[in-house]
């Protein structure tokens, strides 16, 4: 199969592009030319900006995809010109979108009134009414596209183009190596600085959100890239199983040997923000009924690969020196002190 893929070089899309090649499909990556060291041999590569992703369709033309995928699709106006680069071109299309499409995300972020949706989140659960949602926010200009960024807006224009048949893939919190967020690095240099224990705000201990790690999301990509029948389709992809935070520390403590203590504690200084009286939880049911998706890679194995890069790859400006545990340490405190005194 011949493949084209429009950002494969960074996180999700290089894991990508090496499970493609390795399973013998022909690619031509399409790139900045910023982060391209480790692409597989035998990989073509089409330098340029996606802002002008339209005047390479002759490019694209001669390498003739089967199938193209847009990895790096946020805004209404890319997924327009993904499509008309690629209407005609090649057969089918495939598109990454999010789990923050759902209307349970913004009542977890605060800007969705209403009660709690019920979870898991299937496919034709409620989506977002609440639209562009860095607009005026602190995020706005974190990058070119973010005032615009809007997954809801990707998705409508991605299925509503019938002679260029779309798949959409909603994808959960990504970690693994090359994880840009470092979703893991705070649990991972925790437990490598043997703190005394790791503090959890009451709601955030209990609540649960899908996770999905890096190469198994790849996988689910790439199944779908692979199979036809993925055409006119939209999945969630993720974890089969939705840990409450507690849970999700707990089981990396047991990918490391790490037996400490977790504390959860009545603090807003510990509630990140969040109303988490709505989990954040998707049902991915359908891809592995459809598709026969599973995951390649155990959560034991994830976890420790991704704690393992985490503690070598720290975030940039971070000093293990210089960080400040200090209302940690006031919780940890007080709760000691409230034990002893319920003890004598």
């Amino acid at each position: 199969m011949r493949v084209a893929v429009i950002g494969g070089t960074a996180f999700i899309g290089r894991a990508l592009v090496h499970q493609l090649s390795a399973a013998g499909h022909e690619l031509l990556v399409f790139h900045r030319g910023l982060t391209s060291g480790d692409l597989p041999e035998g990989v073509e590569e089409l330098l340029g900006d996606r802002r002008d992703l339209y005047d390479f369709r002759d490019k694209f033309r001669e390498f003739n995809p089967d199938v193209a995928i847009d990895m790096i699709c946020m805004t209404e106006h890319q997924a327009q010109a993904t499509i008309d680069t690629f209407e005609r071109v090649a057969d089918r299309l495939v598109v990454i979108s999010s789990q923050d499409v759902y209307r349970a995300f913004g009542r977890v972020q605060g800007f969705e009134p209403g009660p709690p949706d019920p979870v898991p989140l299937t496919e034709d659960s409620p989506l977002r009414e609440k639209l562009f949602l860095y607009r005026d926010s602190e995020q706005e200009g974190r990058f070119e596209w973010s005032r615009d960024y809007e997954k809801v807006m990707v998705e409508r224009v991605a299925q509503d183009e019938p002679k260029l048949p779309a798949t959409v893939l909603r994808l959960p919190a990504v970690y693994g190596p090359g994880d840009y967020q470092h979703r893991l690095f705070g649990y991972a240099t925790r437990i490598a600085e043997e703190r005394p224990a790791i503090v959890l705000g009451r709601g955030l201990a209990e609540w649960r959100w899908t996770r999905g790690y890096v190469d198994n999301v790849a996988a689910a990509i790439k199944l779908a890239i692979e199979d036809d029948r993925s055409a006119g389709r939209t999945y969630n992809v993720g974890d089969p199983d939705a840990f409450t935070e507690i849970e999700w520390v707990q089981n990396i403590g047991k990918a490391v040997g790490w037996n400490g203590d977790i504390l959860v504690v009545e603090d807003e200084r510990f509630s990140v923000g969040l109303n988490h009286e709505q989990d954040w939880v998707a049902d991915t049911s359908r891809i592995r009924d459809e598709l026969g998706y599973e995951e390649p890679v155990s959560l034991l194995h994830a976890l420790q690969h991704t704690i393992e890069w985490e503690l070598h790859n720290p975030p940039e400006g971070y000093h293990a020196s210089g960080h400040q545990y200090d209302a940690e340490d006031e919780a940890i405190a007080r709760a000691k002190e409230q034990s002893k005194n319920s003890e004598g």
